[in-house]
């Protein structure tokens, strides 16, 4: 990683990340064509020597829909995706980690770090007509912040911040309490994306519904969602400011943009095969290969960058509360096995809270841990846990060893829940009962957040190691806006990824985001389990999908040859 001096004006995008550590996960695309990507543009996702067309529409189809469509609330990664095409950033991120101008054309960091000045565009609308402004950025962040909005997540990538200056009108001074070096790339997000300041005097209440509420300067515009079924976006013919990673300037090829919500992965497949819709997001491993074998198609993928798939144990509830069941859970599960066999090889297992091509990831700790039933019986003997019931399952004091870890059916995604069932069967096998209580979203939220569960899973999507204190900082409270869902409380952990979000340097990154990386592991706070790859299948007449560092595509470049 490289970045800026402090203090010093950037001229140029700052560097986060070598670019060798993402060409792992760049997606899979024809050889070199007149449409390759432009140097430190987001990998593409098809390739042709046809010149670009405009007009005429894409419908593209997910396996997930947003419980929320506010940006500044939800933490769902499909709520950033679809509004990608909506919201702008201040800044935008290529694959190797370079920061490039968007809405900012310019910016500086204070030598503390405890400030960055942002020059903005001076030509840039909101779609209701209001002018993207310093006005506009304070308004969107002090909202993010403010405690009415209950942000969880959005908040928590602006850190301690502490307000934004209105230097004059095309000037903003946004402040923190600590040095904050991770603000760039959470700025170049969709969660700190912009609301025209008129919906959030008029709206605010209204924005997790979607639809023309949504008010951003993006590509396209929200024109409609029906509920279980569409969303409908639709071009602004007004862009005229997209970032210096996109491959043209103006307005977005497609006219619309239609995102279908097909939660069924057979009828998500069908419906591409037979041509009813263009694009199929989140493409079952299993169906890869009869995808690449199909001549009308392509597969376009990139792996994720943040964290894993993981599971994380709750440290503070029984029987977790011991590290020896919580490393005895780790190890009692074989990973590899129900990873390669659920995913067909697919995804890669993962052995760190960051997949391998996030910024500081550990690459000492692949294979440090393998599945180990042998050390996992050792474990749960050593705590006492050595009775066994009728079913098998291991007993202290006539109480049965069980966690409990919830879901929600209508979120799951990626065949989540057949490697959670899996996962119950090698558990069973060390004599550890492992539930899965069915919740609404409403109740996951209220109990899950609150510590009422030992187990939590979920992946994040961040092209910053950031995510470390995120998920594992004590300050970092589900409740608050954080993700430490093992509730760990580390001082040394609270001390390394304090460091790592106050500089620059990157020998003191690795290093201490290394420490936290083995840490966490080691005492069975959590669980790595694969890395997430976003595979998208097309037809071989939609041109121009790209992929951002999160691997969400995007749509700004995208056009067909056909209408």
């Amino acid at each position: 990683m490289r970045f800026p001096r402090p203090g010093r004006p950037v001229a140029r995008p700052l560097r986060l990340a070598v670019a060798a550590t993402l060409a792992a996960g760049l997606l899979l695309t024809a050889c070199g064509s007149d449409d390759d990507p432009a140097p430190g543009a987001a990998g593409t996702g098809t390739g042709t020597a046809e010149k670009p067309v405009a007009g005429g529409s894409v419908t593209y189809a997910i396996d997930t829909e947003p419980t929320c469509f506010d940006i500044h609330v939800s933490p769902q990664d499909i709520t950033a995706a679809i509004q990608r095409n909506v919201f702008d950033s201040l800044v935008a991120e290529d694959e190797s980690g370079k920061f490039h101008p968007w809405l900012a054309s310019s910016w500086e960091t204070s030598p503390d770090l405890k400030s960055y000045t942002f020059k903005l565009r001076q030509d840039v609308t909101f779609t209701d007509g209001t002018r993207f402004d310093a006005a506009a950025v304070k308004a969107n962040f002090d909202h993010i912040k403010a405690p009415t909005t209950k942000s969880r997540y959005a908040a928590s990538l602006l850190g301690s911040y502490t307000g934004t200056d209105v230097v004059d009108e095309f000037t903003a001074r946004v402040n923190f309490a600590q040095p904050f070096a991770p603000f760039l790339q959470a700025a170049s997000t969709a969660y700190l994306g912009f609301y025209s300041p008129k919906t959030l005097t008029a709206d605010a209440d209204k924005l997790c519904g979607g639809g023309p509420v949504a008010v951003g300067t993006g590509p396209f515009t929200f024109t409609s969602y029906t509920k279980g079924q569409s969303i409908v976006l639709t071009k602004n013919p007004a862009y005229s400011w997209a970032p210096a990673t996109a491959k043209h300037t103006g307005a977005a090829y497609l006219d619309t943009l239609t995102i279908r919500i097909l939660k069924e992965n057979s009828t998500r497949i069908g419906s591409l095969t037979s041509g009813q819709i263009d694009v199929a997001g989140a493409v079952p491993p299993a169906n890869v290969a009869a995808v690449e074998a199909n001549g009308r198609l392509q597969v376009l993928r990139r792996d994720a960058a943040g964290s894993p798939y993981s599971l994380y144990l709750n440290t503070t509830l029984a029987p977790f509360t011991d590290e020896r069941v919580r490393v005895a859970f780790q190890r009692g599960l074989n990973i590899d096995q129900d990873v390669k066999t659920v995913y067909f090889g697919q995804y890669k297992r993962s052995w760190s809270p960051l997949t391998a091509v996030t910024p500081s990831y550990d690459k000492s700790l692949e294979n440090s841990w393998p599945y180990d039933p042998a050390k996992a019986n050792q474990l749960l003997d050593e705590a006492g846990w050595t009775g066994r019931d009728a079913d098998g399952y291991r007993t202290r004091d006539g109480r049965r060893l069980t966690v409990a870890w919830p879901i929600i059916p209508a979120t799951v995604r990626e065949q989540r829940d057949v490697l959670g069932q899996a996962f119950q069967e090698d558990l069973k096998k060390i004599g550890i009962e492992l539930t899965r209580p069915s919740l609404d979203a409403g109740t996951y939220l209220k109990e899950a957040y609150a510590g009422k569960y030992a187990v939590l899973d979920f992946s994040w999507a961040r092209f910053e190691p950031d995510v470390l204190r995120l998920f594992f900082h004590s300050a970092s409270a589900l409740a608050g806006g954080g993700q430490n869902a093992a509730f760990v409380k580390d001082p040394e952990v609270d001390t390394w990824t304090t460091t790592g979000a106050g500089t620059f340097d990157e020998k003191v990154r690795d290093d201490v985001y290394g420490r936290t990386q083995q840490r966490v592991v080691k005492i069975g706070a959590v669980v790595p389990v694969y890395t997430p790859s976003s595979i998208l299948a097309a037809g071989k007449h939609v041109h121009g999908i790209a992929f951002d560092t999160n691997a969400w595509p995007l749509f700004y470049d995208a056009w067909r040859d056909r209408k």
